[in-house]
């Protein structure tokens, strides 16, 4: 017998059934697929159209406009707070980057039916590209957002570069697990799209970027206040007007009381909130091909 057929056969991986080894990990771990599947959503996006990823700057610039001369000059808001255009489009690029997340995570499962129905792929994989197209579209918007603050005399601050990351982190995750919460359960309720249509005005004037928060404090009653600041969205627009507006402004404002220790009670429960959609997604998935 040689030495070839006396040796002994290698050992197979053992069988896992599909979907048991996927999450979080294994999406980020397919680079590649990761990587076409943000290509084919920017190219059925803009299919067609003239401009392309031009669009990603004119929809804030247009959405900028809008509520600066609605709020800021017909309203009057330019001449309560200092360099308002900054102080608005601070908190506008960060919101829109969580209210796209969400709007596209939501859609990701049932958008793309007809090849989850076809092929095997880690399910994670269709919101993780959504946020991925949704960084791709704030980049434009942060771009013109820095434009201006440069204009009016911004410049770099440690605590003010500190804020702007703790800011985005709690905006990143908090948006993702809510975007995997919502993919999940949007397979078997459709009525979930509506609802999260719903929320996007909602979440507009629930934050500090139309208005100061001092606005809030004034006018509504306690138990309102302590509601309103225990929104993870009020402390990360919060922190992102600190880095990039405040330091433009001479004057004095007053920011939320513990800004910084409330941040870190979001980022805290945004992680949680991570991992609760994690969890749901993960469940949720193994009756993706029956309901879809």
């Amino acid at each position: 017998m040689s030495a070839v057929d006396a040796a002994p056969p290698a050992e197979l991986p053992p069988l896992v059934a599909p979907g048991t080894d996927g999450g979080l990990r294994r999406a980020l771990k397919d680079r590649y697929l990761l990587r076409l599947l943000v290509r084919r959503e920017l190219k059925a996006r803009y299919k067609g159209s003239l401009l392309g990823l031009g669009w990603s700057y004119v929809r804030p610039a247009v959405h900028f406009s809008v509520y600066f001369f609605v709020v800021g000059v017909f309203l009057g808001m330019s001449k309560r707070v200092h360099h308002f255009p900054v102080y608005l489009f601070s908190g506008m690029v960060l919101i829109n980057l969580f209210t796209e997340t969400l709007h596209s995570c939501t859609r990701s499962i049932t958008g793309n039916a007809p090849l989850i129905k076809k092929v095997f792929l880690p399910r994670e994989l269709f919101p993780m590209a959504s946020l991925l197209v949704s960084l791709v579209h704030f980049l434009p918007g942060f771009a013109i957002m820095l434009a201006g603050a440069l204009s009016y005399g911004w410049r770099p601050d440690p605590a003010g570069l500190a804020a702007a990351v703790l800011a985005f982190a709690i905006v990143v995750v908090l948006g993702l697990g809510l975007g995997l919460l919502c993919a999940g359960v949007n397979v078997f309720f459709r009525d979930l799209e509506q609802v999260v249509d719903i929320l996007m005005i909602v979440i507009t004037w629930s934050v500090p970027m139309i208005y100061p928060w001092v606005h809030v404090r004034d006018q509504a009653p306690g138990w309102v206040l302590d509601l309103y600041l225990a929104n993870p969205l009020v402390s990360a627009v919060s922190l992102f007007q600190r880095a990039f507006w405040y330091p433009t402004t001479p004057e004095l404002f007053e920011f939320p009381p513990q800004l910084y220790g409330r941040a870190g009670v979001a980022l805290a429960a945004s992680l949680v909130v991570l991992a609760a959609g994690v969890l749901v997604f993960s469940r949720a998935q193994q009756r993706f091909a029956q309901e879809l």
